[in-house]
């Protein structure tokens, strides 16, 4: 076989080898694997208070709220309003896909359900917030406890017009 011959038969095999790989799929990046699954009567809700923003996880159609995240547009401070940790917590924990977060936090009466919740303010732009506006999911825990709260599909775009007002 002549060089030639066997430079245009190198060619051709190597142009389709390219060929039948697929190019990689545009689009959301893949879900984490052990990532939380959506609870089937819990999801997170954007709420637009005449300027005062809020999103809050919890049960549909309840007073089952497990954290409320609100703040005032273009403030860049977020307002926590936790309701599920233990008696005596001075803290609100946060994760989300690795990134995690503390802040102190002061317990307030919670007359609803007979107890407390926390209050604390964290800055908009702090790296959980980011992670859990890119993954659609956060995680409240303590030292021997994990709440995570998963947001549905139809709820996504609410997460993300929340961050985008508050800065």
């Amino acid at each position: 076989m002549s060089p030639p011959r066997l430079l245009l038969l190198s060619l051709a095999a190597l142009t389709a080898a390219c060929a039948s790989t697929p190019p990689p799929a545009a689009g959301p990046a893949p879900v984490e694997a052990g990532a939380p699954q959506p609870l089937a009567d819990h999801d997170w809700v954007y709420d637009d208070d005449e300027g005062d923003l809020h999103l809050t996880y919890g049960r549909d159609e309840s007073d089952d709220v497990w954290l409320t995240l609100r703040c005032e547009p273009g403030s860049g401070t977020i307002g926590l309003d936790q309701y599920v940790a233990p008696a005596g917590a001075r803290v609100i924990a946060l994760e989300s896909g690795g990134d995690t977060e503390t802040w102190p936090a002061r317990p307030e009466p919670d007359e609803l359900n007979d107890g407390v919740y926390l209050i604390a303010e964290a800055e908009a732009g702090t790296p959980v917030f980011q992670r859990f506006r890119r993954l659609g999911w956060l995680a409240a825990y303590g030292p021997d406890w994990r709440a995570p709260m998963v947001a549905r599909p139809g709820s996504l775009p609410g997460i993300e017009r929340f961050f985008a007002a508050c800065g």
